[in-house]
Order: C-alpha cells, then sequence, then structure tokens
C-alpha cells in the first residue's frame, strides 16, 4: 500500500508553520512526486481570520486578513507542473469548533464554492473538492453539511469529486491541547459501524470517497475498524482510502514525525483489508527531506526503501 496524496498543511490548528515560499514549495512537490504521489489536498482554505487565497466574499463576512500570496494559485499551478491533481480544501469559520453545530458550515462555504470555481476552476490540475469538517460519530448537522456542500461542489465543477477525512472516537481521539495520550472512553466496533452507517447513507451520492483518520486506535485495533470501514463505503458506493497520519501520537511531545516500523503497520493494515487509496497528514512537516524535523528525511529514506522492495517484490 502506497501513499499516492498528502494534505498540504497550509492553514493549521496546531504545527507549526515552515515559512515556506514557491522555490520550497516546488522542491517539495519534486519529492512527493519521487515516491509516487499523484494528489494534493489543501487541508483547508482558511480558517477563521486567516485565509490561502484572496477571497473577496471571506474578508468581508469574517473579516479575514488579506493573503501575502495567493497559496492556492500557487498550489495548482505546482500540481500542473509536477502532474498531480488538487484537492481544494473548503473554509473552516471556527464555528462548528464553538458550538458543536456543523450546519454554520454551510452558510460560510455556499459562496467559497462558487468563488472559488470561477476564479481557480480553468486549472487543469483542479481533480476535486474536500469537504473540510472533520467528525467522529454523529453530530450535530454533519449529515446535511456534508451533503449540502458536496453536492454543491459537484454541481459546479461538472462532477468533480468529493471526499471527507474523519476520525475514529478511539483511546487515541485527545485534543491537541491536551497533555494526556490517551482516554478511557472510546467507541465500540459496534457503535462505529451504526453510527456511521447512518451517517453514509444521508451523505450518499454527494461523497464519493472517505479517508478515515488512521491514529487514533491502537494498532492492534486497526484491522477491525479497517474492515467495517472498507463494508459500509462498498455498501454506499464510496471510495475507501485511509489517511495514514506520518505523526506519531504515541509521544508526550505533540507532534513529531512518527517511527517508521508504525507507518508500515498501519498501510499494511488498509492493504489488508483492499483499501483504495493512501493519503497522509501530512508530507511537507513529517516525511520531507526539506522538513524542519529533521527525523522526517528519515522517514522519506525509510518510506522510499519500503516502496523500493514493494516494487521488487511485485
Amino acid at each position: 500500500m502506497k501513499i499516492t496524496g498528502t494534505f498540504l498543511d497550509e492553514i493549521s490548528h496546531d504545527i507549526p508553520h515552515q515559512n515556506w515560499g514557491r522555490h520550497e514549495w516546488d522542491q517539495d512537490f519534486g519529492y512527493m512526486k519521487a515516491v509516487g504521489i499523484d494528489t494534493v489536498i489543501l487541508i483547508r482554505s482558511g480558517y477563521r481570520r486567516f485565509i490561502t487565497y484572496p477571497s473577496a466574499y471571506l474578508q468581508k463576512k469574517f473579516g479575514c486578513y488579506a493573503p501575502p500570496t495567493d497559496l492556492a494559485a500557487m498550489f495548482l499551478e505546482l500540481a500542473q507542473k509536477h502532474g498531480m491533481k488538487f484537492y481544494f480544501g473548503l473554509y473552516d469559520s471556527g464555528h462548528y469548533w464553538d458550538t458543536g453545530d456543523l450546519t454554520h458550515e454551510i452558510e460560510a462555504n455556499r459562496f467559497v464554492i462558487d468563488e472559488v470555481w470561477r476564479q481557480y476552476g480553468h486549472y487543469q490540475s483542479f481533480g476535486g473538492w474536500y469537504l473540510s469538517m472533520e467528525i467522529s460519530r454523529r453530530t450535530k448537522g454533519a449529515t446535511d453539511a456534508f451533503r449540502t456542500l458536496g453536492l454543491q461542489c459537484k454541481a459546479v465543477s461538472g462532477g468533480l469529486p468529493t471526499f471527507i477525512s474523519p476520525w475514529i472516537d478511539g483511546k487515541k481521539a485527545v485534543m491537541a491541547a491536551s497533555s494526556q495520550l490517551s482516554k478511557e472512553d472510546s467507541v465500540s466496533l459496534r457503535e462505529h459501524e451504526a453510527e456511521w452507517g447512518e451517517i453514509f447513507a444521508g451523505i450518499q451520492g454527494a461523497v464519493d470517497a472517505v479517508a478515515f483518520q488512521d491514529g487514533h486506535v491502537e494498532y492492534h485495533e486497526l484491522p477491525d475498524f479497517f474492515a467495517v470501514n472498507k463494508r459500509l463505503a462498498d455498501r454506499y458506493g464510496m471510495q475507501c482510502w485511509t489517511n495514514a497520519e506520518s505523526f506519531d501520537r504515541d509521544m508526550p511531545i505533540k507532534f513529531l514525525p512518527i517511527k517508521f516500523e508504525k507507518l508500515r503497520l498501519k498501510l499494511e493494515a488498509a492493504r489488508r483489508a483492499g483499501y483504495d487509496k493512501a493519503i497522509t497528514f501530512e508530507f511537507s512537516h513529517f516525511m520531507s527531506p526539506q522538513s524542519a524535523y529533521r527525523q522526517a528525511g528519515h522517514l522519506y529514506n525509510r518510506y522510499r526503501e519500503y516502496v523500493s522492495q514493494l516494487e521488487m517484490d511485485n
């Protein structure tokens, strides 16, 4: 199971910024392509007042700051140069995190989708949409938000694919700001299947792929949860991807590049479950040779060796 996609974490909640310009990003796209990555995903086009592109609507509606660089255009151009598909991540107003109600994001994004397609829809590399609202369980307004925004994205862009990347409410699903690494209560396999079966039924036709984050359950639990995810995706006609987190949730320092052995365990579990694609959060901080974290370059080398061995075995 090779990683063929990565998020681009330009507007982050909790990962330090690397202050790259076009030159550094161009180099990074080259490193990505060298290990088989063909898909890049803007994790969100904005969060609260910080945005990645000069949105007249968001600056007026939410008082967002004018960005010094049009990152959306830059990523689309670099994706085109390196032969990759770019998925546009929607805007996060922050109201969901404040209220627990995802319906706020419908209003925030319905103008963004139209604006973005007008400004960037002509790029050949524009390959799809990422519905960037993250949930783990039944959440107020989630199904309506995913369905409404997913259908709008597909309608304006001539049916380009959409995907979501929720997390499993396992023992390691703790807030990044917490000093804890795990919690006592976690979702059971049966609860997970029932709740996500209900959500999938509601978003069928509006969402084309689901990429569950793989870092919130113990490694020995992955096969069972992966089997449930694949079964549900097949039932409701969606592709089943894995979001193979390339950072380590088991360390007291949040967040550092993951130990390669752990990444391999997760990728192998996805392969055995018959997943369609592996993406990661995220290459540039945790796997890139030019990352601010020196360990990331070593992870890149170990991963390249792994890919080479897979190719020899096949």
